[in-house]
């Protein structure tokens, strides 16, 4: 199986994945330190690197409905 495939498994789709790296990267760009080894001091590119290696988890939870106000 590839790393992306991995990653995408663990992240539940694409878009997961780039909502979870796009996090990581802010996080590194407000001084957070890198969890890893990466080629780029990009902090996109660093934080791609970071969740393809496992090392940055990130959970998708489940959002409550709003109800409009008529309804309630």
């Amino acid at each position: 199986m590839a790393l992306n495939e991995q990653a995408s498994l663990l992240l539940q789709n694409k878009y997961s994945l780039v909502k979870g790296a796009a996090r990581r990267a802010r996080q590194l760009q407000s001084g957070a330190p890198s969890l890893g080894v990466s080629n780029s001091l990009k902090a996109c590119r660093v934080a791609q690197d970071e969740v393809r290696a496992g090392k940055v988890t990130y959970t998708v939870g489940a959002r409550k409905p709003v109800l409009p106000p008529a309804m309630l």
